[in-house]
């Protein structure tokens, strides 16, 4: 039988989902975070998924988000987009210490979806021990993709409440999380990408010249560096998707 529990590490909210037989064994051990105005319970479909091949699947609340949402305009929100995804990066630390104890082996997957992807991405450049990971409409790309999200509300003739100085710090404090210039911290670790290519939200491109442009890192082991493009997707992940993540984190986890 899969269990739900609604659990708290260091006031964050987290679902976490295990096969009943193994609650208290040590297993492999999966993050899933959630995409921006999203929220952890949307996900749990993955969790039953991988709960059922034997892992312990744990689901995160982003800042502002579902349990922690707060009273902001969906524009400040947006605005505070980066902070929840470089807050979201730091909190991964603090949820694998607290389940450090039943995990095997230190065997441990990332993996989530849209802003969860971002998050993803990012948290490799800052975590060594993480063994395995997948994004779903993510972008490894963090200052590029920042300017260009700054310059569409722009154009779009919204005011800005930066100065310039405000968002040069931004930007700079972004490079520490931005996977696209440090590629090398891969470290040829098992990576797989799924995108819709008719995504509007987050562009497949990015993603995929990261893809092509690193492949040179697993040249002796080429099946640990897989980008899966749906040809017909928007910002959704298909079924195949799904599927082929569980499938993902059951050869390389």
């Amino acid at each position: 039988m899969m269990i739900v529990q609604k659990e708290y590490v260091n006031n964050i909210p987290v679902l976490h989902v295990v096969k009943q037989s193994l609650l208290d064994q040590k297993i492999p051990f999966i993050i899933f975070i959630h995409g921006f105005q999203s929220a952890k319970e949307h996900n749990l479909h993955y969790a039953y998924y991988l709960s059922e091949k034997g892992y312990r699947v744990v689901l995160p609340e982003a800042s502002f988000h579902g349990e922690r949402e707060e009273s902001i305009s969906e524009r400040e929100l947006t605005y505070r987009f980066w902070d929840i995804v470089v807050n979201t990066i730091q909190e991964i630390e603090a949820i694998k210490n607290h389940y450090e104890q039943r995990i095997d082996e230190g065997r441990i997957g990332v993996a989530g979806t849209s802003m969860g992807g971002i998050v993803t991405l990012g948290a490799l450049t800052q975590y060594s021990w993480i063994k395995a990971a997948v994004s779903l409409m993510g972008s490894p790309v963090y200052e590029d993709y920042a300017r260009r999200q700054i310059s569409e509300i722009q154009k779009r003739g919204y005011h800005i409440p930066f100065t310039e100085k405000e968002l040069e710090k931004t930007f700079n404090r972004l490079r520490t999380y931005d996977l696209s210039q440090q590629p090398e911290k891969l470290k040829g670790r098992p990576l797989m990408f799924w995108h819709g290519k008719n995504d509007p939200i987050v562009p497949f491109q990015n993603a995929y010249d990261f893809y092509l442009s690193n492949r040179d890192q697993y040249e002796n082991h080429p099946e640990d560096l897989f980008f899966m493009l749906d040809e017909q997707s928007g910002h959704k992940v298909s079924r195949s998707g799904v599927l082929k993540t569980v499938e993902w984190f059951s050869e390389k986890l």
